[in-house]
């Protein structure tokens, strides 16, 4: 059985399982508009729709909050989902930083250790991302992600929205770091 909520941690953040007592300090990371502007659900950053998120990320039993190493601050969060066994498959999704963090190299950072952890379990690691969000279009492929398909996604208390479908195997993730 895959541990979906480890504590993960390099020399920038920490990823620990999401807490019931973790909303406010994550509500505060998350309630700045512009995290929100290119995803699909664009008032995420309202506290009301937000507590929805947060409800769904504890259910999920796969939720991170993210902290900076070096500020001890909350910067976000992300989360494992939908292991499937006979696929040999899990996403990797539902992320989210504080614009501080934007460019600093965090999201590269945090995919490789959730990436390298997960992948000694499955081959493949999938990601949903929004068809109209760009900005997390292009930083999953700069991690070496493919984009496979498109799926209408369901998140948790929200409408069903088109998201791309991007892809890591085990073996492109290999030779991706081996050449790094």
């Amino acid at each position: 059985m895959i541990n979906i909520q480890p504590t993960l941690e390099n020399e920038k953040v920490i990823l620990q399982p999401l807490a019931a007592d973790d909303f406010d300090s994550l509500y505060e990371a998350a309630s700045d508009p512009e995290i929100w502007e290119q995803h699909p659900n664009k008032d995420r950053w309202k506290k009301e729709v937000f507590r929805t998120f947060f409800e769904g990320a504890m259910l999920s039993k796969g939720a991170f909050k993210i902290t900076d190493k070096q500020s001890g601050k909350i910067i976000g969060s992300s989360r494992y989902y939908d292991h499937n066994e006979e696929d040999s498959s899990i996403f990797i999704g539902y992320t989210f930083y504080t614009t501080a963090t934007w460019g600093t190299g965090t999201n590269k950072s945090v995919k490789k250790i959730m990436l390298d952890y997960i992948l000694q379990f499955v081959n493949k690691v999938y990601f949903h991302i929004g068809s109209n969000n760009m900005r997390s279009q292009i930083a999953i492929s700069r991690i070496g992600a493919v984009k496979i398909g498109e799926q209408e996604v369901t998140y948790y208390g929200e409408l069903k929205l088109l998201n791309f479908v991007y892809e890591i195997t085990t073996e492109h993730w290999k030779d991706i770091t081996n050449n790094n």
